[in-house]
């Protein structure tokens, strides 16, 4: 049996449950995005955009799937211990796909901002509600996700709101039971900034669990005229959790969208980012930062339309891998024909510290326009050799001075991120990463 095959003839045997314990938003949407997989599948290696990283293997386990909607019990602020404090943030949880309401509470927000359940805001959530991410016909992550996704989170911003706070969401990934073999989990995320509205959000991927997940996730994000949004992306899972996650971002005139993902561990992570840039004006910047090391695997994979005139982005994504290690950046920037004086500029940068890690680039411009100011490059290698020379010479020991170079490679990422507690805790956190000591926190399940 493919794959896929048991996604299929579980949909068949399943509809009525899955549709029962889900709204009549999500559902719409549900038959047709079934037909859509049963007739592409998953994608192959054979697909551009996948040939890094195979899905059919990925998603060939059987993997169990809470239909029933069963509370799973856990207390987020008893599971949650890890290196990320809330950082003076408005905190939320996510259990699994399910929005923690017992969160709302501790948090107040200015008059009109809605974090909550996607079930809880149908009205509303039906106006946008799987607009962008049905544009992506072909792609099957997001039509599988389409027609088992039951429930998720909506945010969304009303007209001329600045959130001053940020908004930190904690996914924790949690089984049934101790003794669960596996679990998937289908999540989605609307977000929806109206126009002049301002938000800054952090998302954190943790396991409470030492079992394998699946998780994939599908992400829309709509940044109205003149809205500004920041959206960071933090992963420390464990060496068994699966995480595909498709990001789909329409922005309108004048509006600015920052977007940073930074993997600090995992087991095999997926990332796409799909950005169309529709109002002129519009701004859009993509920062990435991975280490890996054992045998993890991280692919990242950005399209960038530039549909209209006067519109920027720039992209940089810098990876350190170690051990066995496989890393992949596939970045595309396309510029249509009446997108003059576009401003793009695209980086990928990375070391591999052994012979045994293997790192995929592959940056692109597909331009039809003729004023326009585009570049794009990619390197590959190891530290420099002369600057560890220099510094074993000044007494530096050789594991101290190869730290302090990756430190200092994976800065510049980080640097870019303009909320200053988060940088501060990320250059904390990446020092512990490469010391090996981001896995021995109390009750973290990292590494294990």
């Amino acid at each position: 049996m493919n794959a896929e095959q048991q996604y299929i003839d579980l949909y068949g045997q399943c509809r009525q449950l899955i549709c029962d314990h889900s709204t009549a938003v999500m559902n719409a949407p549900r038959d047709e995005a079934y037909e859509r997989f049963r007739t592409n599948g998953l994608p192959t290696r054979k697909v551009e955009r996948y040939r890094y990283t195979n899905l059919q293997d990925l998603f060939g386990p059987d993997y169990g799937l809470n239909l029933h909607r069963y509370d799973i019990p856990v207390n987020p602020y008893q599971v949650f211990q890890c290196d990320v404090p809330n950082l003076s943030t408005a905190l939320y949880f996510m259990v699994n796909d399910s929005f923690y309401e017992q969160s709302l509470p501790k948090n107040r927000l200015p008059e009109g901002v809605i974090v909550g359940s996607l079930s809880k805001h149908s009205e509303r959530v039906s106006n946008y509600y799987h607009h962008l991410a049905c544009r992506d016909e072909a792609d099957g992550v997001t039509a599988l996700n389409t027609m088992l996704a039951q429930d998720g989170l909506f945010v969304y911003v009303p007209k001329g709101v600045k959130v001053d706070k940020c908004l930190q969401v904690i996914n924790i990934l949690k089984a049934p039971s101790a003794d669960h073999q596996g679990l998937m989990v289908n999540r989605r995320v609307l977000i929806v900034l109206e126009e002049g509205a301002e938000l800054k959000m952090l998302f954190c991927d943790h396991a409470a669990d030492d079992v394998a997940f699946l998780t994939t996730e599908v992400v829309e994000v709509f940044v109205d005229e003149g809205a500004h949004l920041d959206f960071y992306s933090l992963e420390e899972s464990h060496y068994k959790n699966v995480r595909v996650s498709n990001v789909y971002v329409r922005q309108q005139r004048d509006s600015r969208f920052h977007h940073n993902v930074i993997t600090l561990h995992n087991g095999t992570t997926r990332n796409m980012l799909n950005v169309s840039l529709a109002g002129e004006g519009a701004e859009c910047r993509c920062n990435g930062c991975v280490i890996a090391d054992k045998q993890q695997h991280v692919d990242n994979n950005t399209l960038i339309v530039h549909e209209v005139p006067h519109c920027s982005s720039r992209e940089l994504y810098k990876y350190v891998l170690d051990d066995e290690a496989v890393g992949a950046f596939a970045g595309r920037v396309l510029v249509k024909p009446d997108a003059q004086q576009t401003a793009s500029e695209m980086r990928n940068q990375n070391l591999c510290a052994t012979r045994q890690t293997r790192m995929y680039t592959q940056p692109m411009l597909e331009i039809y326009a003729d004023d326009v100011k585009c570049s794009h490059g990619s390197t590959v290698g190891q530290l420099n050799d002369a600057a560890l020379f220099y510094m074993r010479q000044r007494g530096i020991p050789l594991k101290e001075a190869r730290m302090l170079l990756q430190q200092a490679f994976v800065g510049e990422v980080i640097s870019q991120i303009e909320l200053p507690q988060l940088r501060d805790r990320l250059h904390y956190l990446v020092d512990k990463r490469f010391r090996g000591e981001l896995n021995k926190c109390a009750g973290c399940k990292l590494c294990r």
